[in-house]
């Protein structure tokens, strides 16, 4: 009876991994779609091959040392046999889950990450350089910050972040702050987008050619990181997982729902308007920021969250454009600036295993070592092949240059 119990647990707690994996690869489609709605018609089939072959580069670059660097173990023996087990595996407990399935969750993780860079790149980088960022960023920058925070290895050898109160329940700044870290070095040195700012430094507004496909992009990602908090639960088959499976789908839910009444609130305050794309991007704010802690505040608390998330985004966005840091997503924002903000509230609901220190340690760790590695690659790739298309390339659009096809053929000519 023992042995059919652990089975079908087993077998449970599998497939609902599997089921919460299959749910965050499908942010990649929200990411694609968010995109694909906030860049000019242009530049779409380009952002949409960009989002495409990433997912790929980072199964890929994931599975050929990406997982055994954040995990440790040798990655040709993983490359030639799999993942595989019964259940045992030689540890000293149990698994509860398939390892295989553990890599699968993992992956659209790392993918996830890279879909953040994306869209604050758009318009102007070449698709080859981004694809070649890819292959580094998903291979080895992500995998090495990933074995110190979830990896439990030490940084350096120096220090454990877990042991100095560090907590991240399923990646506000594992994944999301670093992908916005990698974003930010690539814009900076990128630059701006053509015309985005006036003669005498002032922004301008650039309208994405798509918001239905935008806000389709949004609700996406709203149904998919249901997957990537949920899911981070790691199991289901008991009364007290099932429970906490289920505060995690209640507090991500509001989260996002607070979010973006917030941020609604300050645009119109702001612009005197109800301005779309600040809404789209405070739900995504919010989510941001209760994906570091969703299993321990309340649900007054984590709308709460995703309120003060939703408002920072909007003052967050206007800053970085006022600072000529121009991102045509709101990327690094939502997922950087409330990426910390999420980090930093863990310890107000979950103060046992997070301290401020701790957070704030974890947070400069993440950010760093992202950055700079970032920098060093996007600086390299920058002197081999170049990062920037020519300006007649980016005044008729990358769709033509890059990619030989464009999304709107009838609109555009």
């Amino acid at each position: 009876m023992e042995n059919q119990i652990f089975q079908l647990s087993y077998a449970l707690d599998t497939f609902y991994f599997l089921v919460c994996g299959a749910l965050v690869m499908w942010m990649a489609a929200g990411f694609a779609m968010l995109e694909a709605g906030l860049v000019r018609a242009k530049n779409t089939t380009e952002i949409l091959t960009k989002n495409v072959a990433l997912f790929a580069v980072a199964c890929t670059m994931y599975m050929v040392c990406g997982y055994s660097i954040m995990y440790g173990g040798d990655e040709f023996k993983w490359l030639l046999s799999g993942i595989v087990g019964d259940g045992v595996a030689g540890a000293e407990e149990p698994a509860t889950y398939a390892p295989s399935a553990d890599f699968f969750f993992q992956v659209v993780f790392v993918a996830t990450a890279m879909s953040i860079v994306s869209g604050a790149v758009a318009e102007r980088m070449k698709l080859w350089a981004f694809l070649v960022f890819a292959v580094v960023m998903t291979g080895f920058i992500y995998p090495m910050e990933g074995a110190w925070t979830w990896g439990g290895e030490a940084v350096f050898g120096l220090y454990t972040l877990g042991d100095l109160g560090f907590s991240d329940f399923a990646g506000s700044g594992i994944v999301h702050m670093a992908g916005a870290a990698a974003a930010l070095a690539g814009v900076l040195l990128l630059g701006p987008r053509a015309g985005k700012y006036s003669a005498d430094g002032k922004p301008k507004a650039i309208p994405g050619a798509n918001l239905p496909l935008a806000t389709l992009g949004t609700f996406i990602l709203w149904l998919g990181w249901f997957g990537f908090n949920g899911g981070s639960v790691l199991a289901t088959a008991t009364v007290e997982n099932a429970n906490a499976v289920a505060v995690v789908f209640m507090n991500t839910n509001a989260a996002a729902a607070g979010g973006l009444i917030a941020a609604l609130l300050v645009a119109r305050v702001l612009f005197g308007k109800a301005d779309l794309t600040m809404a789209l991007n405070g739900a995504l704010a919010g989510l941001v920021a209760i994906t570091a802690e969703p299993s321990t505040p309340t649900p007054a608390l984590a709308t709460l969250f995703g309120a003060i998330g939703g408002t920072l985004v909007v003052f967050s966005i206007l800053t970085l454009d006022k600072l000529k840091i121009d991102d045509p997503v709101g990327a690094i924002s939502v997922h950087g600036v409330v990426g910390l903000l999420g980090l930093l509230l863990v310890p107000f609901t979950n103060g046992e295993n997070a301290s401020f220190s701790g957070q704030l340690i974890g947070a400069a760790t993440i950010f760093v070592w992202v950055f700079v590695t970032s920098l060093v690659a996007w600086g390299l790739i920058k002197v081999i092949m170049g990062l920037r298309v020519t300006e007649e390339e980016e005044f008729e659009g990358v769709d033509m240059s890059e990619c030989g096809m464009e999304a709107y053929p009838e609109f555009t000519n």
